[in-house]
């Protein structure tokens, strides 16, 4: 599909993804480009952007596009001297191999996320997103109107590093700056996309218990609908080649990094945009229960 300002748009999924053909991220765009790339987001949920070797500096001009920055983590150090930008470093011990939704931690989880390969394994490393609305469509009746009632408490004590023991010293040593401060915030099961209405499941790795029930049913509801998330045909795989970057919306996606690659190195850039509070299908906005408002990690400025 060719747009009316001139890229194309190859769709990579049957329900997610598309590769855009024919922009060059190290340019200035027109505002109309911009919002053609933003609308191509919805549709797909996620974007690949090939061969593009952006540096620093151009991953942040590209990612601020679509709205304010955060800082990188409210927990984990940045790239020395860029306060806005996550490295995402195997040798680090950082290796997200559970499913998860980013930061959902905190109240206000990012709008949007950008992931541009550095260092690229020959093989294994990829990236694998998952459409969190396709996962709610495919529910039956009886489990979406139980899911439209529910919460869940997500914390980041609860995280795709804690489903294993740190591997070496340095994950250890990043696992815990990880937990250095407790979030704990309740969010819809079901959380209504601010600007398409669509609605998706609100869950993944940091979401702990469902408010209410005990840690027994909690695990068993999670487990159910985590697994029309993660249906094989919910699913994008991205093959990284140094240079390629991936933007895909935090509000309806979740995301998993096989660790199939052994002691070989892998580094990306994370960047993300500040996103807003979710809400519930009855309008209903998230809630701390521990820790702040993450303030100095959705602010604009380090």
């Amino acid at each position: 599909m060719t747009t009316g300002t001139g890229f194309d748009i190859r769709r990579i999924g049957g329900r997610i993804g598309a590769e855009i053909l024919g922009v060059d991220l190290s340019t200035d765009f027109d505002p109309a480009v911009v919002t053609e790339i933003n609308s191509a987001l919805l549709k797909h949920k996620a974007l690949v952007f090939r061969d593009q070797h952006l540096d620093d500096a151009g991953q942040l001009r590209f990612a601020s596009l679509f709205g304010e920055l955060t800082t990188a983590h409210p927990t984990v150090p940045s790239v020395d001297g860029q306060p806005h930008i996550l490295p995402v470093d195997s040798d680090e011990g950082i290796r997200a191999n559970q499913w998860h939704t980013d930061v959902t931690f905190v109240r206000t989880p990012p709008k949007a996320s950008t992931l541009r390969g550095i260092v690229v394994p020959p093989y294994g490393g990829n990236t694998l997103i998952a459409n969190s609305a396709a996962a709610y469509r495919d529910l039956p009746e009886p489990l979406r109107e139980l899911a439209d009632k529910l919460w869940a408490v997500h914390t980041n004590t609860f995280d795709y590093a804690a489903y294993a023991a740190p591997r070496s010293e340095k994950a250890a040593e990043y696992r815990s700056r990880f937990v250095s401060r407790e979030y704990r915030t309740a969010h819809p099961v079901v959380r209504v996309h601010p600007e398409t209405g669509e609605r998706g499941l609100f869950i993944g790795g940091f979401a702990q218990s469902i408010v209410g029930l005990g840690p027994s049913d909690s695990r068993d509801l999670l487990r159910i609908f985590q697994s029309y998330v993660t249906r094989p045909e919910n699913i994008v795989r991205v093959a990284w080649t140094p240079g390629d970057l991936v933007l895909f919306d935090n509000r309806i996606t979740q995301h998993y990094a096989p660790d199939d690659y052994g002691d070989l190195p892998r580094l990306l850039h994370r960047v993300t945009v500040a996103g807003d509070v979710p809400a519930a299908v009855d309008g209903t906005l998230s809630h701390i229960i521990e820790g702040d408002d993450a303030s100095h990690y959705t602010a604009a400025a380090a």
